[in-house]
Formats: C-alpha cells, structure tokens, sequence
C-alpha cells in the first residue's frame, strides 16, 4: 500500500479530518492532502511524529510504501553530505586562521650571521586553508538553500 492510500486510512479509521491531523502534526491541511495524494512525501521527522501519533512503529508506516523507504534513504545520503560540508568549512577556516596564528607567534628572527628566519610558508598556506573553506561554505549554502 503506498504511503498517501496508509495515511488516508489511518486518518480515516480515527475519524480524523485533514485539518485535525494538520493541527496534531503542525502542518498545513494542504500538506496532509498532498501527503495523501502522493504528490509529496514527508520528512523522517515527520514519519516518527506521524508514527507517534497513529501508534505505529516506523517499520508499519515506511516499509509498506517502497517510494517512501527510497526518500528517506535519500534524505538521509543528502544530510551526511550537508554535514560533512559544513564541518569541512569549519575544519579548514579553523586551519587557516592557525596558521596565521602560528606564524605571528613564531615571527621571525636573525641569527648571527645575518641570516632572517621566518616561517614563510605558513602565510599562503593560511590563504589556502580560508579559500578551500569559503569554497566548502559556499558548496554547504548552496546544498541547504538548494531544495
């Protein structure tokens, strides 16, 4: 049975309207249609908060509709790329930020014979590691925004 065909039964077997299930869930009675309608599908935290409700476990509510477990894993697969963008973003601008750090604790130095000690390279090291995470900030924006 898919997805919609369950969620109208179980409304229905409650003697639940659209709008009263909407209300329970937050939604609009429009969504609950749509839903029920096969034109959307809801989120995971949606499913778990449909499944509450009704008092189903996930298993009865998802398996039974093969769209619906294919969405979920999908949603799933997006939000670990999300993720994995974001700490990338955080992880290299941290990087870049330390490198400038280090190279202003370190400074620079001359030695006996005249000779200037610098830790040079971590400067365009530092610029790279910013760039690489405006560029992964940008990737995540682009992921989230892009739906």
């Amino acid at each position: 049975m898919d997805f919609g065909t369950q969620i109208k039964k179980l409304r229905s077997s409650r003697k639940l309207t659209q709008e009263q299930l909407a209300q329970k869930l937050n939604v609009s009675r429009q969504t609950i249609s749509s839903w029920e309608n096969n034109r959307n599908l809801p989120d995971l935290e949606m499913v778990v908060r449909i499944a509450k409700i009704f008092t189903l476990s996930l298993d009865q509510l998802i398996l039974g509709d093969p769209t619906m477990a294919t969405k979920l894993v999908k949603d799933g697969s997006e939000m670990r790329k999300i993720k994995f963008t974001l700490y990338t973003t955080i992880i290299m601008i941290l990087a870049g930020i330390g490198c400038f750090l280090l190279s202003s604790i370190i400074g620079s130095t001359i030695d006996a014979n005249g000779m200037l000690h610098e830790p040079f390279f971590l400067i365009p090291i530092g610029y790279l590691f910013l760039l690489i995470g405006m560029i992964c900030g940008l990737v995540h924006l682009f992921f989230r925004f892009h739906k």
